[in-house]
């Protein structure tokens, strides 16, 4: 799989950034993020620690690395079966938002870092966007065009739809507790799929 760093978007494959982060990983699941260091890395990796600090600078730019590569990996595990779904662009479009929010909301590091150390997604949320969220706003700008070649989605600029979308999205990601008390995760999945139908759909005719 191919690892990129967070902050320019390149990076080539490197079997062995896998590896280590594996290791952060397993680490993280163990232990939590807040005792997680480059050391640790490299002692359940096998490897020397200039090995792992040759490819990140700190912890901040390892995690941003670990995050891109699991989300890349449910956008990648989402792409089939929202082909699936069928129908229209729109139809495909909203079905693969609401299949990668609900394969977002279930990651096992995600979520764990979501409840007990949320203050690392700080940056990604609130500030600047992050690679994987940037390549996922190119892949539904893409989308959002075919729907509008299509007729199914509604004219307008396809960046700013697919920034609207990445916020609903997003929400729904990383608060969906500050609602759970009135629709429970399933109920919030269906309406999430509905708003967006309805965000991208075109009016109609008067």
């Amino acid at each position: 799989m191919s690892i990129s760093n967070e902050d320019d978007g390149g990076g080539s494959p490197d079997p062995l950034a896998d590896t280590l982060l594996d290791a952060a990983y397993e680490s993280i699941a163990v232990f939590g993020l807040r005792r997680l260091t480059l050391t640790d890395v490299a002692r359940r990796a096998g490897v020397s620690r200039p090995t792992v600090y040759r490819r990140w600078r700190d912890i901040g730019t390892l995690l941003a690395d670990l995050l891109t590569r699991e989300m890349r990996a449910v956008v990648d595990s989402v792409a089939p079966r929202a082909a699936a779904a069928g129908g229209d662009a729109r139809t495909r479009l909203v079905a693969g938002a609401v299949l990668t929010v609900a394969e977002l909301r279930g990651h096992p590091l995600l979520g764990r870092i979501i409840d007990t150390e949320p203050e690392a997604l700080i940056t990604y949320t609130f500030h600047r966007l992050g690679s994987s969220q940037s390549a996922m706003l190119a892949v539904t700008e893409d989308r959002i065009r075919a729907g509008q070649a299509d007729g199914s989605v509604r004219a307008g600029d396809p960046a700013e739809l697919a920034r609207m979308m990445l916020l609903a999205a997003q929400a729904a990601v990383v608060s969906w507790r500050l609602v759970d008390d009135v629709l429970p995760l399933e109920r919030q999945t269906a309406e999430l799929g509905r708003m967006l139908d309805a965000y991208l759909r075109p009016a109609d005719p008067a």
